[in-house]
């Protein structure tokens, strides 16, 4: 079932709840490589070990919010403001969850356009704009996150705008690609397994006295902003 949060801000308490222990459509390039291949490397066992945790303490350590990343949520703003005024009116909501596959996955979309679209927006430096331009097509690197939105959507097609101040902003149509959807299907199937025996192996060590688990509590110094990207 897909279930679009409209009220959750996204960077929220609230927000950071929805997506706690679930893939999520920014993430998938720690499962997949760019050729469709189930990866197997140490960032995507280090990403198991990081939903495991999620999972069984019911928290998200907080990520540090440098420059790039607050260029990018202005910039997010300033393309879904364009986007708006020159193609067609943009909804915001928060977060898309979706159990279709028999777990959850989620997704924290720029905005939802009509009843068929999204849109994704990305804040870019000059000669990766220049080069999006020059080659008129999604860069590579953003393939597997725009077919996991539309995945995880059901919407028919998102919108990839590429935005750069000074330069042209470009905006891309990308449609479901069979090819991507059934590999992502399949590798995020295999990490939901990956994760929930680690849990269980965690919950076998817990019931054995001999391992002298001792248990303690968190103090949060919260020096630094919680933050994420979708």
């Amino acid at each position: 079932m897909i279930t679009i949060h409209e009220t959750i801000e996204q960077g929220s308490d609230e927000w950071h709840d929805l997506r706690r222990g679930i893939l999520c459509a920014s993430e998938v390039r720690h499962i997949l490589t760019p050729t469709l291949k189930i990866a197997d490397n140490e960032k995507t066992r280090s990403h198991v070990w990081e939903i495991a945790a999620q999972r069984i303490s019911g928290y998200t350590e907080p990520t540090y919010i440098g420059d790039s990343m607050l260029r990018g949520h202005e910039d997010e703003i300033r393309a879904r403001d364009k986007y708006s005024t020159e193609y067609a009116p943009v909804t915001e909501v928060g977060f898309i969850t979706n159990d279709a596959l028999g777990f959850t996955m989620g997704y924290s979309p720029d905005g939802l356009v009509g009843n068929d679209g999204l849109i994704e927006c990305k804040s870019r430096i000059q000669k990766y704009q220049v080069q999006t331009i020059v080659e008129m097509e999604p860069p590579e690197e953003f393939m597997l996150q725009l077919q996991t939105a539309l995945l995880i959507s059901g919407r028919k097609w998102i919108d990839f705008i590429s935005y750069s101040g000074g330069l042209p902003m470009v905006t891309m149509r990308q449609e479901p690609i069979p090819r991507y959807q059934e590999a992502i299907a399949e590798a995020a199937t295999g990490f939901e397994a990956k994760v929930a025996a680690k849990v269980e192996e965690y919950g076998n060590r817990l019931a054995d006295a001999a391992n002298r688990l001792i248990p303690t509590e968190r103090v949060v110094e919260q020096e630094m902003f919680l933050g994420g990207e979708e």
